[in-house]
């Protein structure tokens, strides 16, 4: 069977149809200025909360007013993520624009891939600062409101909700990239020691783990129709994912619908975790 080829998109659910599961809430996305980070803030804001966007390059205009177009409040604040000081920053001045935060997205994260024999020192503690010490520094100070604050009933019956963004390569090894598998995979143990951690004081910790999504960041890989073929032969769905995919999941996360999920990953990735290799017996 030949794949879908690029653009696939068309049958993704709306989010103007999707019930307001996070009304009253405030959520924090990191890395939120494009591709995933970008559709999950747009998609918490349309799901009716207010949402702070977090970003490092660039700007970050247009997302805010994307949330604003949804009638909900955005606010973009400029950090980087591995720095203790700009995190603590952050977190202090959208508690004091917002009141308090319910949800944090931990998305940033980036890649500078190489081999192993030539892979630099740099390129490896660049990836694993961003990746996984900037989701260590994001949840520590979202935890710290969340304890300090406890839970509000009248928008949840979680008192916060912290969502890592891992990645399929928390479990799938891959060659020439591992600095950013090693921090997806820190990911994971973290995640799951900081829900062992914080569940009895009703503060839920989760991951999803994206596949091949169409972001900037991999471009390469779907940009071209041969490919794009190569990237399906990996994917048992026959499609690529789409930053949209990622933001219903965060939303769904995010809410009390998803109360009972808590210390998992959700891999978000079209069955690539089913190893498709072995499709006809390996």
């Amino acid at each position: 069977m030949s794949p879908v080829t690029p653009p696939f998109n068309t049958d993704l659910p709306n989010y103007a149809t999707c019930p307001k599961l996070l009304v009253g809430q405030t959520a924090l996305v990191t890395g939120a200025n494009s591709g995933i980070g970008e559709a999950v803030a747009i998609a918490m804001a349309r799901a009716g909360a207010d949402v702070v966007v977090n970003y490092v390059a660039g700007e970050a205009d247009t997302v805010v007013k994307a949330i604003e177009a949804e009638g909900r409040k955005g606010l973009a604040i400029k950090a980087d993520v591995s720095k203790e000081d700009e995190v603590e920053a952050m977190f202090a001045q959208a508690i004091a624009a917002f009141g308090t935060l319910d949800i944090l997205v931990a998305n940033a994260g980036l890649q500078r891939d190489a081999a192993l024999t030539t892979m630099t020192l740099a390129q490896w503690n660049t990836v694993i600062d961003v990746n996984l010490t900037g989701q260590f520094l994001c949840a520590r100070a979202a935890a710290r409101e969340f304890l300090r604050r406890g839970v509000r009933k009248e928008v949840s019956v979680a008192a916060g909700k912290i969502i890592c963004m891992g990645s399929v390569h928390e479990v799938i090894p891959w060659a020439g990239h591992v600095n950013y598998a090693s921090s997806k995979g820190g990911i994971q143990m973290m995640m799951k020691s900081l829900a062992q951690e914080l569940a009895p004081h009703r503060i839920r910790v989760v991951a999803i783990g994206p596949g091949a999504i169409r972001t900037p960041i991999n471009t390469s890989a779907w940009s071209t129709p041969e490919a794009y073929a190569d990237l399906m032969s990996l994917v048992p769905y026959r499609r690529i994912g789409e930053p949209q995919d990622i933001g219903n999941v965060a939303v769904f996360l995010a809410s009390d619908m998803a109360d009972y999920i808590n210390g998992i990953t959700l891999y978000v990735d079209g069955g690539m975790t089913c190893y498709p290799g072995f499709a006809t017996g390996g």
